[in-house]
């Protein structure tokens, strides 16, 4: 196979300096504020974002280090394996996160739901097209399903996965 090279396209800033203590999804960053500093050579490229409620956002992660193929997730005791879960400790090390869009001014792109280390480098951005991407016949989610009693809100990472 071939190398794939990735270039960042700007930076994510958010006040979670320590991978210990941050929320695990967007889910329970409701409320924290983020903003990307975009490369100003891509800046261009946010035209009409301001026009959508929520964005994706692909970043990488990049204090992490190594990958485990079977790790315990925040939300379960049970080890699981990595393409059946979010855990920061993959072979390729990236991170995807829904946010809502809060503002677009100039280069600067500023979103609530910053789940994410703070310096983060941004591979790519993607509109959420919620007619498109919430798909009616998407119904189960794997063992998650079987966890029972978890307040999004309330787990935080800890030092496993750094």
């Amino acid at each position: 196979m071939e190398d794939i090279h990735i270039v960042p396209i700007g930076v994510i800033y958010t006040p979670h300096e320590h991978i210990a203590g941050m929320p695990v999804q967007p889910a329970g960053a409701e409320g924290i504020a983020g903003k990307i500093v975009m490369d100003e050579a891509y800046a261009d490229g946010l035209m009409d974002l301001d026009g959508f409620s929520h964005i994706i956002l692909l970043y990488l992660f990049h204090k992490v280090e190594g990958y485990i193929l079977q790790p315990v997730p925040f939300m379960d005791t049970t080890p699981h394996g990595v393409f059946a879960t979010r855990s920061p400790k993959r072979p390729n090390r990236l991170g995807i996160s829904i946010v809502p869009l809060t503002a677009v001014e100039s280069n600067i792109v500023h979103f609530t739901g910053a789940d994410m280390l703070n310096a983060s480098p941004l591979i790519d951005i993607k509109p959420y097209f919620p007619k498109y991407d919430s798909p009616t016949g998407a119904v189960r989610a794997g063992w998650i399903d079987a966890v029972k009693g978890v307040d999004i809100q309330k787990i935080r990472s800890d030092h496993r996965f750094e």
